[in-house]
């Protein structure tokens, strides 16, 4: 009788320690989700910038970022570095991407596990692409009226 009361005790921390879990899991998913924007507007600010200087005169002075500090260099020394920062980022996308499969992959993993379901809000449903709909608030403009 006694471990029935313990078990009864227990019961509801464990489903604590679940959603806990699932709730670290998937804050975990949105940061990675969050990196990898991070890290493609810089991919795309770089290649901004590779556009830019390319058809100028190799030789001409341009100014880098580095480390916080302002670099005076020709666009022959930082073309090349630019394109390997690219690259760098690139592939750390990659990798992101991987792991962001690895965790939706261990999320859904656990979901059926512990059959976890996600309720929706009454206000809001969403449609296959994962867009909220009739939870937004806008303003309706009619046509404009030509007899004030």
């Amino acid at each position: 009788m006694a471990s029935k009361r313990e078990d009864d005790h227990n019961e509801p921390v464990n489903e604590q320690a679940v959603a806990n879990k699932y709730a670290t899991m998937r804050s975990e998913l949105n940061q990675i989700y969050s990196k990898i924007t991070e890290l493609e507007m810089e991919v795309s600010e770089h290649s901004l910038v590779m556009n830019a200087i390319q058809p100028l005169d190799p030789s001409r002075r341009c100014y880098r970022m580095i480390g916080g500090v302002l670099v005076e260099r020709t666009i022959r020394e930082v073309l090349p570095a630019v394109h390997r920062n690219k690259e760098g980022l690139e592939e750390v996308i990659s990798r992101l991407n991987e792991a962001l499969e690895k965790k939706k992959k261990e999320i859904a993993d656990f979901e059926t596990q512990y059959k976890i379901r996600i309720r929706k809000s009454d206000g809001e449903t969403k449609d296959e692409n994962g867009r909220k709909e009739g939870s937004s608030q806008g303003v309706l403009v009619g046509p404009a009226s030509g007899s004030e």
